[in-house]
């Protein structure tokens, strides 16, 4: 397994810009290819019908990991479950790296995590999926049924574009009880964060984290690498 090959974008190191590991040095593993098309995306880079920059088998991809310091990962993409099994084998290939104390896989709502959930043992992996809401033109893709899997350790992230994508969140949470962490991340542009957090004291969400992108303060937003 360790010489299966995946489509790459990019492995650096930064800080984790979002998410309850925000601020922390974390390497960040971005495959290449999603299975989605938000309107909002800010990896369109890491699709079609660009093509990856380069292919690198899971030994490879470990070795780069190592040569870093932070003992935090982030799996992402693009859709970094998107390769069945080889997403699996490189899930547990970064878990069993000593260095490593946690390992988030940021995937996008429209994955079974079943069978990852089922195979990965480790208490370091955990999973952030973020569903897709109205204005994201995706969320008839969504499988509803993960929620139910997701743990406490586990993150659900809503990126909230607009007033009807607020009050659908808000919906999909009371349908689909959930052990994970809402949070709730403003699109900039059409929600600005001080409006989200007014709605979100009004409707009394006590329990839903605000989730800021830190990159995008530190760093221009579509600066890569970052």
């Amino acid at each position: 397994m360790q010489d299966y090959r995946i489509p790459m974008v990019e492995i650096f190191e930064t800080v984790e810009g979002e998410g309850t590991r925000a601020g922390f040095p974390t390497i960040f593993v971005r495959l290449f290819g999603c299975n989605l098309r938000c309107t909002w995306c800010d990896t369109k880079y890491s699709y079609p019908p660009a093509e990856a920059e380069n292919v690198m088998t899971i030994a490879e991809i470990v070795s780069k990991v190592q040569t870093f310091r932070s003992r935090h990962i982030c799996l992402t993409g693009g859709e970094p479950l998107l390769y069945g099994e080889k997403s699996l084998a490189l899930v547990e290939a970064l878990a069993a790296l000593e260095q490593v104390d946690d390992l988030h896989i940021e995937t996008n709502g429209a994955i079974d995590l079943a069978p990852f959930i089922a195979k990965v043992a480790s208490p370091k992996v955990r999973y952030i999926m973020d569903y897709k809401l109205p204005d994201s033109g995706e969320m008839e893709q969504m499988q509803t049924g993960n929620f139910a899997l997701l743990r406490e350790q586990d993150e659900l992230k809503f990126v909230i574009g607009s007033d009807l994508d607020f009050q659908t969140a808000v919906d999909v949470l009371e349908s689909y009880p959930t052990k994970a962490l809402p949070m709730f991340s403003p699109v900039w542009e059409t929600m600005p964060p001080y409006k989200l957090v007014e709605k979100m004291l009004s409707a009394g969400l006590s329990k839903v984290k605000l989730n800021m992108q830190l990159h995008k303060i530190i760093w221009d937003p579509a600066m890569r690498g970052v």
